[in-house]
C-alpha cells in the first residue's frame, strides 16, 4: 500500500461525501491545509490519524484499503464488519430477521408474514402459528 493509494483514496471518500478539504480539515481538528497537505504528499498522516479521517469519512478501514469499491455499498460493509462481532446464535437470529422481510428483487410488493398477520409480531412463525 502505498501513500498515493491513500492521497487518491481520501481525495475520491471526500468528493463523494461532498465536503471540500477545509471542512474535513476544520472537522479533525486540525489547521485549514491539513487534509490539502496529505492529499498533495506534502504530509503524511500518522495510523491514528487515517483512522480518524477513515473515520470521519464514514467508511470502515476495510472499505478504505479496498480498490474498486466505487460499486461496493458502503452500507452493506458497515454491516458485515459489525456482523463478524456478534455470536452464532445472534447472526442466526439476523438471518432469520432477513428471511421474515420481502426482498426488494421481487417482481410484486409482498409484505412478509408477520405484517400479513392482524397480530403484533411475538417472536413465532405467522405461516404455522408456533
Amino acid at each position: 500500500m502505498d501513500m498515493e493509494f491513500i492521497r487518491k483514496r481520501i481525495t475520491e471518500l471526500r468528493l463523494a461525501k461532498g465536503v471540500s478539504e477545509l471542512a474535513m480539515s476544520q472537522a479533525l481538528g486540525h489547521g485549514r491545509a491539513y487534509i490539502t497537505h496529505i492529499t498533495s504528499g506534502r504530509a503524511k498522516p500518522s495510523v491514528t490519524e487515517l483512522l480518524y479521517i477513515i473515520e470521519y469519512l464514514d467508511v470502515t478501514p476495510r472499505t478504505f484499503f479496498t480498490e474498486g469499491t466505487e460499486n461496493e455499498s458502503v452500507l452493506l460493509q458497515k454491516i458485515m464488519d459489525r456482523l463478524q462481532k456478534h455470536s452464532e446464535d445472534d447472526l442466526a437470529l439476523f438471518l432469520a430477521l432477513l428471511d421474515r422481510m420481502p426482498s426488494h428483487r421481487a417482481a410484486e410488493p409482498a409484505l412478509c408474514a408477520a405484517t400479513k398477520s392482524s397480530r403484533p409480531f411475538d417472536g413465532q412463525s405467522a405461516e404455522n402459528g408456533t
